[in-house]
């Protein structure tokens, strides 16, 4: 008889199909199979484990999630507090305004004529079709609230916490900006310009070139200060681009004022870019360690799936475990100000907080 190879331990067990299995189930299962299924049971495990931790759980998000239908999931993290920091695209908050004001996304096709959809006025995302008339009316209105704030800058955090307020204020409708605004949850967007709420500024500061001054460098003081102030991170993130980014960049930035400060102490990210071909949206979670974003001992986890695909089945499984888990210190934030406090103490403003 030859002798048991120490790499053959644990046997994958095939999946077996119930009726009535819960999300929570289906995942637990699903850790015991292979490829993207395994990585998306080890997501849920890890997730799980940074709401039993002390950990600021910073997520970022990219592409069109909220024209793809899960701007209410996005609405149910911060809701819930499953998230306490959220990093966005201009593009997920702008679809997501646009349903809060009571429009919708409609289902369309790929094979759609788009010269016909264009004749009337009908803009396509994939196989998701909108009104164009009904996003130059979101424009209008993003640049009439605009030109009623003090003619100062803001950061993409003060100004969308009060672009927010205004939303929920007219509409009273759910959805990622109202929910964020009363929770008190920071949402960052630092490419706001690469956005249809970036256009709907520029229209305001076309009529007074006083208003609709963003700073983003100011987003970049904040967050670091707020990594600083609260030293144990994790990182979700949606789908790369920008936000991935920004939310690893400021454990960068928090080591230069706090040496010894490290990375994320653990990291999940679900992506459908690869890394061979060098992008940040495609890069491991080994490659950010290198730079220090992740602590290298960090527990991590990627999976590569359409996010419209594992976020549902994972929040759902999440939601069902969070239940019976205790509270968590999470970070109370006071947004209400120009600089928002952490745990009952402000932020510097305008600046770094340098090391003691």
């Amino acid at each position: 008889m030859p002798t048991k190879s120490r790499f053959l331990n644990v046997p994958v067990e095939p999946f077996v199909v119930e009726p009535g299995l819960t999300a929570e189930q289906i995942l637990e299962r699903m850790a015991k199979i292979s490829f993207q299924g395994r990585n998306l049971a080890n997501a849920f495990r890890v997730w799980l484990q940074m709401l039993q931790s002390d950990a600021t759980i910073f997520l970022a998000a990219a592409g069109a999630l909220s024209a793809g239908g899960l701007r209410l999931v996005l609405a149910h993290l911060i809701s819930k507090r499953y998230i306490d920091c959220f990093v966005s695209t201009g593009a997920i908050l702008y679809h997501d305004l646009h349903e809060t004001r009571g429009k919708r996304h409609f289902i369309g096709t790929t094979e759609a004529d788009d010269e016909a959809l264009k004749t009337e006025r009908i803009d396509r995302v994939y196989d998701t079709f909108v009104s164009e008339d009904e996003f130059v009316d979101n424009d209008a209105w993003i640049a009439q609230f605009t030109a009623t704030l003090p003619r100062r800058p803001f950061s993409t955090r003060e100004y969308l916490y009060r672009l927010g307020e205004h939303l929920w204020k007219e509409t009273g409708g759910d959805g990622i900006l109202t929910s964020a605004y009363r929770g008190n949850v920071p949402v960052f967007c630092p490419a706001i310009a690469d956005s249809s709420i970036g256009m709907g500024i520029s229209e305001a500061r076309h009529e007074d070139p006083a208003v609709g001054q963003i700073d983003t460098i100011d987003d970049i003081i904040e967050l670091t200060n707020v990594v600083i102030r609260r030293q144990k991170t994790a990182s979700i993130v949606l789908g790369g681009g920008t936000p991935k980014n920004f939310i690893n960049q400021a454990r960068v930035q928090a080591e230069c004022f706090r040496p010894g400060i490290g990375g994320h102490e653990c990291a999940l990210q679900i992506i459908t870019d690869s890394p061979q071909w060098g992008g940040l949206s495609g890069s491991s979670l080994n490659e950010a360690a290198s730079w220090g974003k992740l602590n290298c001992g960090a527990a991590r986890v990627t999976v590569h799936a359409d996010v419209t695909l594992a976020l549902p089945l994972l929040v759902t499984g999440l939601t069902a475990a969070a239940a019976t888990l205790p509270g968590r210190p999470a970070p109370v934030f006071d947004l209400g100000g120009r600089v928002m406090s952490v745990d009952g103490v402000p932020l510097p403003d305008n600046r770094f907080e340098e090391s003691e």
